[in-house]
Order: structure tokens, then C-alpha cells, then sequence
């Protein structure tokens, strides 16, 4: 499960204190909430389901999967499935190739209860899934399993909220976002939920 609310107070209290601009921000925009989703195979396929969709057509793909399959879901039965039941279920070829590939993989061995410990062995086990860039690989490791050093640099809101966190005058880049975020391991995952937290609030 993702970082609970006194994980998040625990490591942003202690960058706060090594970083005055992150106790200003702490102090006007408060602590962020808890980002947390279930661990497992059947979040990996939700964030495929739900890619470049709305949130309702996502979940209206959602619910007719679990009609079609029963909530668990199983990637035995999903890859039983012809395009023709899938598509029924909302899903576009491309979808269905990001589906099959995660199951194919989940039933070869990929155990989501025992990924690598280390953070970039686990990203680079994920990322083998197709359609799994490095992005959804941490935003699944830091809010699935809570790993407290998960830093998605290259996503557009933690760089925009980064920037204004600091006062900078530009959104920093991606390569950037990273190396100015190295002091703050290993508590850099609570750091990026603090700049979604940040991105569009009015406090700052």
C-alpha cells in the first residue's frame, strides 16, 4: 500500500527542515493526503485500461471487464478472451496488446508480491510489461507499495509543482527535477505527492 498520512508527515518534516523552501510551502499549502491503491496485478492492468481516457470512460471499461472476466480478474481468463469480447469491453487493439502482454507476463513468472527490492530493478521488471513506460512503473511502486525514495521526475506536474515550490523562475526539465531533488533522499517520495499537493494550489 502508498505511504500513510504519517509516513508523509514524517519525511516531509524532515526535508522541511533541511530546505527552508519546502517548510514555507509545508506551512501554506499543509500536508498532502494519502495516495494509495492496492497492491497488485489487477492495478498494473487498471492503469493500462485507464491511459489517454477520461476517467469515466476508464471506468466504464473497468466495469464491463469485471462482468466479462469477475472482479479478480484473472490474466488466465483475460488472455482467453478473443478481441471481439475485449473490444466489447471497451478496449482498443493497442489496449488489448498492453493487457496481454502484462498477463503473459504475470502467468511467466512476474510476481507483483515480490518484486526487486531495489527501485530500479523493480522499475526495469515493469517496465517489461508493453505499454509500462518508466512514468506508470513509479507511480505504481510509490503508490502500490508506498517505497519511500520513488521521485517521477519526469512527470509535468511534480516538475511545475517543483518550480513553484522553489520560486524558480522556469519549470525546471526533467534532468533538472532529479538532480535537485538528490539531498532529499530518501524521503523523496513524500516530496512528490507534496507537488502534486502544490502544482495548482492557490496557498502558493
Amino acid at each position: 500500500m502508498g505511504l500513510d498520512a504519517d509516513q508523509i508527515k514524517h519525511s516531509l518534516d524532515w526535508v522541511a527542515a533541511r530546505e527552508p523552501a519546502i517548510a514555507g510551502a509545508l506551512a501554506r499549502c499543509g500536508y498532502p493526503a494519502p495516495r494509495i491503491r492496492e497492491r497488485g496485478y489487477r492495478t498494473m492492468l487498471r492503469t493500462i485500461v485507464g491511459q489517454q481516457v477520461s476517467v469515466a470512460a476508464a471506468s466504464s471499461m473497468w466495469r464491463k471487464l469485471e462482468a466479462e472476466l469477475g472482479e479478480a480478474i484473472l490474466p488466465a481468463d483475460l488472455l482467453a478472451r478473443d478481441f471481439d469480447a475485449l473490444r466489447a469491453c471497451g478496449l482498443s487493439r493497442q489496449k488489448q496488446g498492453y493487457a496481454r502482454s502484462l498477463c503473459e507476463l504475470v502467468e511467466g513468472g512476474l510476481d507483483f508480491a515480490n518484486l526487486p527490492v531495489d527501485d530500479e530493478a523493480a522499475i526495469a521488471e515493469l517496465v517489461r510489461i508493453k505499454g509500462v513506460g518508466r512514468w506508470s512503473a513509479e507511480i505504481y511502486l510509490l503508490f502500490a507499495e508506498g517505497r519511500p525514495d520513488i521521485w517521477p521526475a519526469g512527470d509535468l506536474a511534480v516538475m511545475a509543482g517543483l518550480g513553484r515550490i522553489l520560486g524558480l523562475a522556469e519549470r525546471p526539465d526533467e534532468k533538472a527535477t532529479r538532480l535537485l531533488a538528490e539531498g532529499w533522499r530518501p524521503h523523496r517520495g513524500a516530496l512528490a505527492i507534496f507537488t502534486w499537493h502544490c502544482y495548482d494550489n492557490a496557498a502558493l
